[in-house]
């Protein structure tokens, strides 16, 4: 230790000893960024100049990336113009066919919710066009139905995406554009005209989708923005003809199954069903199912709504 460094260390110890206490030092840092919040009563706001004797601390306050004002500033909106025949909560008819099927679907998913961690979910089937992509957009819907939820959508299906023409809106950006490395998070992510419903497109076309999927950028896209949606819901390819939907669901936390009624071969739903563990394996939708029941479904629903809004003595 040369001389120069043990004088000021003994100056420094003899000011820090001394009756007024350690003095500021005369060299002042480069000014930063400052957020300006506001205090609690009787405290400095941050970002206030420090008084004589107050420790400094030296971490700046800084806004997180990933915030829903980042979200809304970032992601483009789009007019879309959706199927109706397809999507059953765009017209704004609460009584639609299959409404209540999927109210009932939500209702579960909250019910298993409560025993596991459960906000992404996978939806995948056996076999293409068994419904899995009607179910996932569908679902999504009714989930934003309930104030607040606010719910992604995504359009995992890279071989053969349906969504964006489901919900009548372009492909691109998407998905494949984030995990080639093209597009950030939220420049993938489009809204319309339904509140609190956020889409990622599957973007544009490539060849090597299970490469794509494997390469580990989806589930760090996940991540990223899980904290600000209440549901995720993913659309996949079908289970059993690729691979694709087994690598999704290791970046999701549940599977859901779609089964075409007196469609899907019994063997073809019990391979599907062994792609996955049993423990993310969280319900079956089974779609297209007899006229009979559905008719009883809604005369049940309208029924209940009639008494419901009788007068009472």
């Amino acid at each position: 230790m040369s001389r120069i460094h043990e004088a000021l260390k003994k100056a420094e110890q003899e000011r820090a000893a001394s009756p007024g206490g350690p003095t500021h030092s005369n060299f002042v840092s480069a000014p930063g960024p400052t957020i300006e919040l506001p205090a609690p009563a009787g405290e400095s706001p941050v970002g206030a100049a420090p008084t004589a004797g107050m420790p400094v601390s030296s971490a700046a306050p800084f806004a997180s990336p990933f915030s829903f004002e980042a979200l809304l500033a970032r992601s483009v909106q789009l007019p879309w113009n959706p199927d109706p025949k397809t999507m059953l909560f765009f017209n704004g008819d609460d009584m639609v066919r299959g409404a209540e099927q999927f109210r009932t679907l939500r209702s579960r998913l909250y019910h298993t919710r409560e025993k596991m961690a459960l906000k992404k979910i996978l939806v995948t089937s056996a076999l293409p066009k068994e419904g899995k992509s009607f179910t996932a957009a569908n679902l999504a819907q009714v989930m934003v139905r309930q104030h607040g939820r606010r719910v992604l959508l995504v359009d995992g299906d890279l071989r053969a995406p349906q969504l964006h023409t489901m919900m009548g809106t372009t492909d691109t950006p998407g998905l494949a554009d984030y995990l080639r490395g093209e597009s950030d998070e939220f420049s993938i992510m489009q809204r319309g005209p339904v509140e609190n419903l956020f889409f990622i497109p599957s973007g544009g076309e490539i060849s090597n989708s299970a490469e794509l999927v494997a390469n580990g950028r989806l589930k760090l896209l996940l991540q990223r923005v899980e904290p600000l949606f209440d549901w995720i819901i993913v659309d996949s390819p079908p289970a059993v003809p690729v691979s694709d939907a087994s690598l999704l669901a290791k970046a999701c936390d549940g599977v859901l199954m779609v089964v075409r009624c007196n469609a899907t071969p019994f063997d073809m739903a019990r391979r599907a069903r062994q792609e996955f563990p049993d423990q993310v394996l969280v319900g079956v939708v089974l779609n297209g199912a007899d006229g009979e029941v559905s008719a009883y479904a809604r005369y049940y629903y309208e029924s209940y709504e009639k008494r419901d809004t009788e007068p009472r003595a």
